[in-house]
């Protein structure tokens, strides 16, 4: 129930004015969110160089209906990417894209025009770029979009989210040669004949659908802070053969970070998910809503490092 009413929150206005004006909002934001502006998410891109970690870029925003609105996306992306080669930080940062903030639900043909300048510009500086997923109702689109882009970017990065109950059918889709694939849990609402609801029914599909991956040819990109999670992905690597190299951990930015720096120094890689942007209220309440337990972990977070 307060997953649900948190979701709510998230598309109601009243309550967003609420929450952003709020001091302990703002204190949360600038630990999970590296700022609004190109600069800061340079800045943190940087920072976490400094420390041997890998970065995916997210400029916040999605569902646009505003198609002018996603061209600004689209230019804001291309922007960031040539920040990025500029600094040297590419091939160590990546970005990742909702194909919602470029105009997915309206036009699909002007979504992928927008996400393949984006890739290119990705190409230029040296990285490359992964298709968040998103909502349900959206999946085979996405899946379509990401199929046509790898056809000239060959790297682009795919995301499934393991409580969805058609995941783990995809994953084997995904795992061939080359590919790269973020498993995530999923952060939306969705009906039960398209999700798992149990969280013990979320945490079996995800393990399932790990096992495609590592058994696989592909990048797998584990993006969970469950330490079962992480510490079944690193038995299941030893499993497959797989070198250090050949598969990561993904994490979100500001959260972790000490557990962060103990899988840097077993030789694993890790990259974390930095979102920017003004738009960032939707993207804090999926992330409470992910976990009502979050609740009380980011106010948590903002006073300890742990």
């Amino acid at each position: 129930m307060l997953r649900e009413l948190i979701l709510a929150a998230a598309g109601n206005e009243t309550v967003k004015k609420a929450v952003a004006g709020a001091p302990i909002s703002r204190e949360v934001v600038s630990r999970f969110v590296a700022g609004e502006q190109i600069e800061d998410a340079v800045r943190a891109t940087r920072e976490l160089a400094e420390q041997g970690l890998a970065a995916s870029l997210d400029h916040l925003g999605e569902d646009t209906t505003d198609l002018a609105q996603a061209v600004a996306a689209t230019e804001t992306y291309i922007g960031l990417l040539e920040r990025l080669a500029a600094e040297h930080l590419t091939p160590a940062a990546e970005v990742s894209i909702k194909l919602s903030a470029v105009g997915q639900s309206v036009d699909e043909d002007f979504a992928l025009a927008r996400a393949r300048e984006v890739c290119a510009a990705a190409d230029r500086a040296g990285t490359t770029v992964t298709l968040d997923m998103e909502d349900y109702t959206t999946t085979d689109s996405t899946l379509a979009i990401l199929q046509t882009l790898r056809r000239e970017f060959p790297r682009t990065g795919a995301v499934v989210q393991s409580y969805l109950r058609r995941t783990e059918a995809d994953c084997l889709g995904l795992a061939g040669p080359g590919s790269r694939v973020r498993l995530c849990k999923g952060a939306y609402a969705e009906p039960e004949e398209a999700a798992y609801q149990d969280k013990h029914e979320v945490d079996l599909s995800y393990v399932r659908c790990l096992n495609v991956l590592m058994a696989g040819k592909g990048r797998p990109m584990i993006a969970t802070h469950d330490p079962r999670l992480i510490a079944i992905a690193g038995e299941r690597a030893a499993r497959y053969g797989r070198m250090p190299e050949s598969w990561e951990y993904q994490m979100l930015y500001g959260t972790r970070p000490t557990e962060q720096k103990r899988l840097i120094e077993l030789g694993h890689t890790v990259r974390v998910y930095v979102p920017f942007g003004q738009e960032w209220y939707g993207y804090l309440m999926r992330r409470l809503a992910e976990r009502p337990a979050n609740v009380t972990f980011f106010l948590r977070a903002v006073a300890t490092k742990g």
